[in-house]
């Protein structure tokens, strides 16, 4: 069997998960199944077929998480490519085969979208390892998912009658529900996976011959790149340039090359609350229940509680997801249409629709606790061993008390190293930086107060991450 390269797409937003999944800490980031975030469930599902660590695609705005998160599970990217906007599938794929050739290599290559779960990795093994023939002999092969319901949420794929590897007759978009019934009662349909395999060199063909204009401007938007630390940043002008379009409108739905397995490993895209509640196994009562949640007299729920308690009583077939600073309730049959929400929260100026009150940056976190009118108040987790820029603001000034851990403060040319219930105060102008010096998490209760507390109010001396003085 040739070698295999998994492409490991991490970006999207994830919005049908709302609020738990926002823009700024989308839902392959979560730990939603398991005890993994998604993220990490795709690498280690398929670390045993890997003949090399992944190629992995990612958003610039995720660079530090996506890193963190490989780090935990103890792989280093073959190379961690950065997108400077989001241009579906079919470009993501197209820079991850070019950057194969860049290493000296036309191997296959297992595209995986990093959100989804597959429960039995075992059968997904054999299913890739049976697909692999096909790839090799040229095949674009995708992997199907046989429906269990007339799913409306899902894209469809028209195969030939039979078992095992079958030529693709049709790429349907999300059906109707009186289609999807149909579809499923025919026997004749699975449902898109999302995940393909094929020889890199063969669908760079496929792409030069039914879309040249995407092929070329990532070719040019790779060769452009710019190495930073241990990512590879694509050019953002001929990026920005690429049409957004997935992989199955530019090549699937156009080749001759087109073939479907049917997978049956447990597949789940967790693409709404509803795919999370068939996932995670309901009750006798058809409840799922997570944190801290009382429920009487309640049937077909989905509760999920952040930090509080949530009691439910009397309920049939609703979702209740409360996190810090947002709380949504909503009928389950209308999962799919949660994105309408995070869209009018967009347009009303809500930064609930895109960002949690944690902050993930590569040092640590931050989070807001509260906020007035001239003043904020924010609990900052640092890291051992990492440390914040050295920096500067000009509207405000900032009090540091350290609850946990052992801090180093530099504050112009001066050093103070600070224990819990010791505090610092920075004044207005003064450079400074945040340490942690010990080997456990330091946290830091922050008060900021001033005239102006947006956090663009950096000016950046020296930054261990090659964050650019205009980047937060």
């Amino acid at each position: 069997m040739s070698l295999i390269i998994p492409v490991i797409l991490a970006g999207g937003a994830g919005t049908r998960l709302w609020p738990l999944s926002r823009e700024a800490y989308p839902k392959q980031f979560l730990t939603l199944a398991g005890e993994r975030s998604l993220l990490q469930q795709t690498w280690l599902g398929i670390a045993g077929l890997a003949g090399r660590s992944p190629i992995v695609v990612a958003s610039e705005e995720h660079r530090f998480i996506v890193s963190e998160h490989l780090r935990q599970v103890n792989v280093s990217p073959s190379a961690l490519l950065l997108e400077p906007v989001g241009r579906n599938t079919a470009p993501a794929v197209a820079v991850a085969a070019l950057q194969a050739y860049e290493m000296g290599l036309d191997p296959l290559l297992l595209v995986l979208p990093s959100d989804h779960v597959i429960a039995d990795a075992d059968q997904f093994t054999l299913a890739v390892k049976l697909a692999a023939d096909a790839a090799e002999q040229g095949k674009l092969v995708t992997f199907g998912i046989k429906p269990t319901h007339p799913e409306t949420g899902y894209g469809y794929i028209k195969r030939h009658p039979g078992s095992g590897i079958q030529p693709v007759e049709q790429f349907v978009e999300k059906p109707g529900l009186a289609v999807a019934q149909e579809y499923v009662h025919s026997g004749r349909y699975v449902w898109n996976s999302g995940i393909f395999l094929f020889k890199a060199s063969i669908y760079l063909a496929e792409l030069r011959t039914y879309r040249p204009d995407i092929l070329s401007l990532c070719y040019e938007a790779l060769k452009q790149s710019s190495v930073d630390l241990d990512f590879i940043r694509l050019n953002r002008e001929l990026f920005e340039k690429i049409p957004a379009i997935s992989v199955d409108y530019a090549v699937m739905e156009k080749t001759t090359k087109a073939v479907v397995l049917e997978l049956d490993a447990g597949w789940s895209d967790i693409g709404s609350w509803d795919s999370l509640w068939e996932a995670s196994h309901p009750d006798a009562n058809g409840n799922v229940n997570v944190g801290e949640v009382i429920s009487r007299d309640c049937t077909n729920m989905l509760t999920l509680s952040e930090s509080r308690l949530v009691a439910t009583l009397g309920l049939d077939d609703i979702i209740v997801v409360d996190t810090v600073d947002a709380l949504l309730v909503a009928h389950r049959s209308r999962s799919q249409d949660i994105k309408q929400i995070v869209a009018d929260l967009k347009k009303q100026g809500h930064v609930e629709a895109t960002a949690h009150r944690k902050v993930y940056r590569p040092w640590g976190t931050y989070e807001l606790i509260t906020e007035g009118a001239n003043f904020s108040v924010k609990k900052i987790m640092v890291k051992p061993g990492a440390a914040l820029s050295m920096q500067t603001h000009q509207h405000r000034s900032e009090h540091w008390v350290v609850v946990v851990g052992t801090a180093q403060i530099t504050r112009d040319n001066t050093l103070q190293v600070l224990h819990a219930n010791e505090s610092a105060y920075i004044p207005v102008g003064v450079r400074h930086r945040l340490a942690n010096i010990g080997e456990s998490p330091l946290e830091v209760i922050e008060v900021q107060s001033g005239t102006y507390l947006g956090e663009d109010d950096i000016v950046r001396y020296d930054d261990d991450y090659g964050r650019v003085p205009d980047q937060v």
